[in-house]
Order: C-alpha cells, then structure tokens, then sequence
C-alpha cells in the first residue's frame, strides 16, 4: 500500500521528529538518539523519534516536580474541572487529526479511532466531575469534646504514566484524567511503536491553558526510558499497563522510594456460551470480544467456552462470520480489522498459529499472513482454532492478535472451573438466558470484570481492573482517584 499521508496528520508529523515534549515545549533528547516508528498498514516509516534515556527522565521528571511545588499546586478543584472541560472541548475539535494519527501510528481502522471519540469525550468529562469529589471526612472524636477530628486528601505528587501500543489515544486518559483532577503532574512514557497521539494530546493540553511542566512525555524504549522511569527515586506512583513479566520489573523498580502502582498487566480471559443462549448475539459478540482491535486488547476473549451440545452449530457460524469481516487498508472507512501492530508482533502471532497446529487443534479458520495489496503491512486473516484443549499453549499464553480459541464443555461446573484455570484474570464473559447460570457464573469467576451477554463494554463511572497475573489496581470508579491520593489525619485540639 503507498497511500498518501492523509493532510489531517502532515502538519504534526512535520514538526514531531526526534523531540520529547518536557516543561511544555519540544525539547531535543540528551543523548541525540533517535528511533522509527512505523505505518504498520504500509511497512513504512511513518516518523522518527528521540530516543529517551536516563537523562530525559531526570528532565522530565524535574518539570513534573517544579511544576507540582508551583503555580499548579494554587489550582482549586473548580479551577481544575475547569481546565479539564476546556481540554475536552480541544480534544474534540481537534479528534479527526487525533484518530488520524492513531490510525498511522498503531494501525486501528479509522472506523474504530472515529467511533472512540465518544469514549474519550465521555471519559473526560467524568475525570472533570470527580476533581470536584476529592474530599475527605468529619470524624465524630473520641478524644474528648474540645477535639475535632478529620481526614483530608492531598495529591501525591509526580505519576509516571507508562501505556502500551495497543490504544494510546484512550490509554493516556485513565492517567492524565485522574492526575489532572486530583491536582497531580505527569511524566508519560508511550509505547515506541505507538507514541504519536500522546504527543499530540500533549501541544494540546498546553492550548488549554494547562501549565509548564504539568504534562511532559518522553518517548524511546521500555527498557531504556521506561525502565528509568519506573526507578526514578522522585517519581511516587506508577502507572503502568502492558505485560506481566514487564508489571513485576516495575514492581521490583517501585522499591527504590515505595512507590504506589496501578497496574495493568496480561489476560487470557474466558467467554462462555451455553447452549441456551442467543447465538445470534453470542456468535458476532464473541467473535468481536477477539477481533476488535486485530485481537491487541488485553482483556480480549480469546478462551471462547462453548457448551459440547452447541459446539459444531457455533463453531461453524463463528467461521462464517469470521470470512464476513472485512480485513485491509485501515485508513479505508470500510474495513473492520486492520493490521498488527509490527513485524515483531506479526512473527510472534504467525508462530502461535504454528503451535496450536502442532498440539493438535483444529484451524478451522484463517491463519495466513495476509497478500495482495496489503501484503507489505502487518496484516493476518481471523483466525480461529475448534476442539482446543485447555492446557495447550494456544489456550494459556497471551497471543495478542485475531486468534479465537475455543474449547467445549459439559456443565456449568466445568465451565467455571476451566475459567479459573489459569494464571490470569482480566475479563469474562457468559452467553446464557438462564438468571440462575448467569449468578453462578458472575459469581464464580476469577477475573476483574464480568460481561454478561455482551463483551468489552466499559463505563468509566463504574471503570475495570485485574486480579491474579492480571495486576492490582482500578481503573474508573471513585477508586480511581484513590490511587493519586494520600490519606492525612488531623487533629485538632480546640482548648
């Protein structure tokens, strides 16, 4: 493919090369290192950017701290909501280059990016409402008449945002909404395969008013910039989502100073469809809990449980549906699934089709490095494995790409005990028309978030979060807000 850069994205991209954004301005990294980017629709070099080291993140993180101790630490919670609604407005006027860019950057369709701007409006707005809810209590005192007692809540500090590739232009927000209403500065570190959108956000968020230094984001690698960051001794709460095995390296980095963490980590999530439920709705729902986003979401339903009495009838209409969507250019408004994300994820997906074959599985669909026009990008066919076992690696290990694992059941009590058996625990999901299976199952499982009769719905007000390998740590919620801070007490003694 060798279509144009399209004119919404050119204007940013002619100015973005090689700098992070530090104390609200482009600043060329230390080290003078660079690194590329690419168009994973195309295979092509879409921009180059600096290459953050420990010194960057000094930078950066010494912006956050002055600007915490200064102007930004006078903002009242109106004044902060107000800002935050001032930002919404600029995110919106300005989305279609911002859906643009994450189009080019990460390889979404323009579809999916167009339709998340309702998402990201709305998560916006709730973070606005929740920098006027940060407050603490009036506690009857036990000490005595002439004592009063009371607990306020004060910001922590200096968060360090580290976010994968997978959704950057949602991503960002769990960090800098929750930051940015309670009083809170912002060092982010994006994925290098996927960064522009963060920068981006970023110029904006200095349009709106937001003071130097409140936001800075340092690009380059997770071992490099990112893993100095997680160490950064001024730094006092990460968050962080991405892999399990990098989660526990920031987990034994957050002990240079006890940081406080949030994190996201990996997921093989179970979805479950018994024979009594609306395969009409199940089959699309369950594909889409997979497909969407080429599989790279990490509560994906990629251990699809489906009931041994409906197992052919299922597997054969997830097959049909599965050649229906519509795979190819993802800057054309008509396709539904665009490519992986690099070459690196495309050999490491392309190997696990390779394994499920080997262990025995049933590759009823898809499973090809796709050709033709596309055939210069990252692009794999929908893939689907039938009579998968559930100690196979394809059933245990996080994939990360359009590749539907179904394995069959009897009961609802092996249902759930296959469910649990594993080392995650992200999503679920359950198919059923039956109240009685549906409270067995949103009770039994092991996971952070249960779908019922839908999948990856996501309301920030109520927000989601993992348990087991999945993390620690909410994301939504009044929680949310928790994490960015601390509790003090306070007595006062009124003789």
């Amino acid at each position: 493919m060798t279509d144009p850069i399209p004119s919404a994205a050119v204007p940013f991209l002619s100015r973005v090369g090689n700098q992070h954004f530090i104390g609200g301005k482009w600043q060329a990294g230390a080290g003078g290192l660079v690194v590329d980017t690419f168009n994973p629709g195309t295979g092509k070099v879409l921009a180059t950017l600096a290459r953050g080291g420990e010194q960057d993140i000094d930078a950066a993180v010494a912006s956050a701290r002055r600007a915490f101790e200064g102007p930004w630490s006078k903002f009242t919670p109106a004044q902060r909501q107000e800002l935050l609604m001032r930002m919404h407005d600029l995110i919106e006027r300005n989305y279609e280059e911002l859906a643009t860019l994450e189009t080019l950057d990460m390889g979404a369709p323009i579809t999916r990016t167009r339709n998340l701007k309702a998402f990201v409006l709305q998560v916006i707005r709730f973070f606005a409402s929740q920098a006027m809810n940060c407050k603490g209590q009036t506690i009857p005192s036990s000490l005595g008449s002439n004592f009063t007692s009371l607990t306020l809540r004060a910001p922590v500090g200096v968060v360090g945002g580290i976010i994968p590739w997978n959704g950057p232009l949602i991503s960002q927000w769990w960090i800098l909404g929750g930051a940015l209403a309670t009083g809170c500065t912002v060092v982010m570190k994006p994925a290098e395969d996927a960064s522009l959108t963060v920068l981006r956000t970023a110029e904006l968020l200095m349009e709106a008013g937001l003071p130097e230094g409140v936001v800075n984001v340092v690009t380059g690698l997770g071992s490099e910039a990112g893993a100095a960051l997680a160490a950064h001794p001024d730094v006092d709460r990460v968050a962080f989502t991405g892999s399990t095995e990098t989660g526990r390296a920031i987990i034994r980095a957050s002990a240079s100073n006890i940081k406080r963490l949030q994190l996201e980590l990996g997921g093989k999530s179970p979805d479950i469809v018994f024979a009594d439920a609306d395969l009409d709705k199940a089959v699309p729902g369950a594909a889409m809990g997979v497909f969407n986003n080429s599989g790279q979401i990490c509560y994906a339903g990629t251990r699809l449980f489906v009931q041994r009495s409906v197992q052919d009838e299922f597997v054969e209409r997830l097959v049909a549906f599965s050649k229906t969507l519509k795979v190819g250019n993802p800057l054309d408004a008509d396709m539904q699934l665009g490519p992986l994300i690099s070459a690196r994820q495309l050999e490491r997906v392309m190997s696990y089709v390779d394994i499920g074959s080997q262990e025995g599985a049933d590759l009823v669909a898809g499973g090809e490095r796709m050709q033709g026009p596309v055939a210069d990008g990252y692009f794999i066919e929908p893939t689907v494995f039938a009579n998968v076992n559930n100690s196979m690696r394809i059933a245990r290990e996080e994939i990360f790409g359009p590749v539907i694992s179904v394995i069959p059941f009897d009961t609802a009590e092996d249902a759930l005990k296959l469910a649990n058996d594993t080392e995650f625990g992200l999503g679920s999901a359950v198919w059923s028309s039956n109240i009685g299976t549906v409270n067995k199952m949103m009770h039994g499982i092991k996971a952070g978030t249960v779908w019922v009769n839908c999948y990856g719905m996501i309301d920030p007000a109520v927000g989601f979060g993992g348990v087991k390998h999945s993390g620690y740590g909410w994301k939504g919620g009044d929680q949310h807000l928790d994490g960015f801070l601390y509790q003090k007490s306070v007595y006062i003694n009124g003789d």
